[in-house]
């Protein structure tokens, strides 16, 4: 099994809660922590360390940023009336459930927070504490859609072990999806990064997504990866350690940041038909609606 690496905890309060976005595919984005024990070796967040001129290599992660008020932030800036109750993704740079949310309960707080001014939420993690939140994630949904999506690129486990060192096995987090789901939570599987060579043969995401249609999965996307400079170095580097003889490959596909269309098409066509043949992409937990808005009660005369 892999296990979390020992990290220094910086608990530091932050002046500002919600992040404006572009070229992401939304709009807001909050990050409890900063920085990530989970080690992926893969993660595009070590691009944006790297332009940041902050440690991108083996120190990424060892360090750990704990935004202590982020809470009482996040409640204030959503009492503005300038908020529009845009849609805000949690762990878009740092996973949201990773272990320090067991102690610090951040991540748990902002749900609350967010639900409380009807907010829609989107989480991304490949941590199984998400389970421990059931009851606030489903208060959440009453008052404005929620989802959470457990990213799960493999369940091949030397894979897993060499390229994802600090998570909960794939399995484990399947067990979290089940729970989430049955107690009524949208939750579904993010296929990323399907990595050429190591995870994209059919029949490992045939896997995968046999695994999530088993666990009930509400909906699933799949990303091939792609290494932005300051993630491709860490990456080609664990890569020679673990896979040498693919690094002559990944030196032709990565010359540039993203997968060759001819090269990525195939991965994505084969997601879609797997997909389609488990009937995934319309499958629903029991619904729950969110109760209607507050209406202004006419004055009787």
């Amino acid at each position: 099994m892999a296990t979390a690496m020992r990290a220094e905890y910086r608990e530091e309060p932050c002046r500002t809660a919600l992040n404006p976005v572009t070229g992401m595919g939304f709009s807001w984005s909050l990050n409890p922590y900063m920085g990530c024990v989970h080690r992926c070796t893969f993660c595009y967040v070590r691009s944006f360390e790297q332009r940041a001129d902050r440690p991108s290599d083996d120190r990424y992660g060892a360090s750990i940023r704990v935004k202590t008020n982020i809470v009482e932030v996040l409640r204030a800036e959503l009492r503005r009336r300038s908020w529009k109750r845009e849609p805000v993704t949690i762990g878009a740079a740092t996973d949201p459930y990773q272990p320090a949310e067991g102690r610090y309960k951040l991540t748990r707080g902002c749900v609350e927070a967010l639900a409380a001014a009807r907010t829609p939420i989107n989480i991304i993690t490949r941590g199984p504490l998400a389970v421990r939140d059931v009851d606030v994630l489903v208060e959440a949904s009453k008052r404005a859609e929620v989802t959470v999506n457990f990213s799960i690129p493999t369940l091949d486990l030397d894979v897993w072990r060499r390229t994802e060192p600090g998570t909960a096995p794939p399995l484990q987090r399947f067990r979290a999806l089940r729970q989430l789901v049955e107690a009524g939570v949208k939750a579904g599987v993010s296929v990323a990064p399907v990595i050429p060579g190591l995870s994209d043969g059919p029949e490992q995401i045939e896997a995968v997504v046999r695994a999530a249609r088993d666990a009930g999965a509400t909906h699933m996307w799949c990303i091939p990866l792609h290494l932005k400079p300051g993630a491709r170095e860490h990456f080609m580097e664990k890569l020679a350690r673990d896979w040498p003889g693919l690094v002559p490959r990944f030196e032709d596909l990565y010359w540039r940041t993203y997968l060759a269309k001819s090269e990525a098409e195939p991965i994505t066509a084969t997601f879609r038909e797997l997909q389609s043949r488990y009937d995934i992409a319309d499958r629903r937990p029991s619904p729950i609606a969110p109760p209607p808005a507050p209406q202004q009660l006419a004055l009787a005369l």
